[in-house]
């Protein structure tokens, strides 16, 4: 029972079997989720929702990463889900910011800037969600400022 819900949750739910690149597509299911339902949430709900999926995720990639015997396996994506969630936090819903948001988290989370790479270097699911949540945090930043400059 404990392997099948740590797989899948760190697949959220088999969208890590997403044949082309799956992180993108679990990134697209949040966003899009964000776009429909989510953003309704008043922003303290919306916080604690994102930590306790964080958390159930480093709990869920380090159990399945081990079972597995993979350091970050391509199918968990619960790490793209939680940084994803970052990135869009406080952002208004409209599809343009949604599709930044997406497409900056997107950028932040392939390339891996500054200090995003050293968050990897954590053990077992924390590294695996930390640089997500980085990567989160700095296409919001800069969405943010966008959004106070217009």
């Amino acid at each position: 029972m404990i392997r099948l819900l740590s797989k899948g949750l760190a697949t959220f739910f088999g969208a890590g079997y997403f044949p082309v690149a799956p992180g993108t597509f679990a990134s697209l299911l949040t966003a899009l989720g964000y776009k429909f339902w989510f953003h309704r949430l008043p922003w303290a709900h919306y916080i604690a929702i994102g930590l306790a999926v964080y958390f159930v995720g480093v709990w869920a990639s380090s159990a399945y990463a081990a079972r597995i015997k993979k350091e970050d396996p391509r199918t968990v994506v619960i790490d793209e889900v939680v940084g994803q969630w970052t990135a869009l936090l406080l952002i208004p819903p409209t599809w343009g910011l949604v599709l930044a948001s997406f497409l900056l988290f997107r950028v932040f989370d392939i390339i891996k800037p500054m200090f995003i790479h050293k968050a990897e270097s954590f053990r077992a699911g924390w590294g695996i969600m930390l640089d997500d949540i980085l990567a989160g945090i700095y296409a919001s930043i800069i969405l943010n400022i966008f959004i106070l400059v217009l």
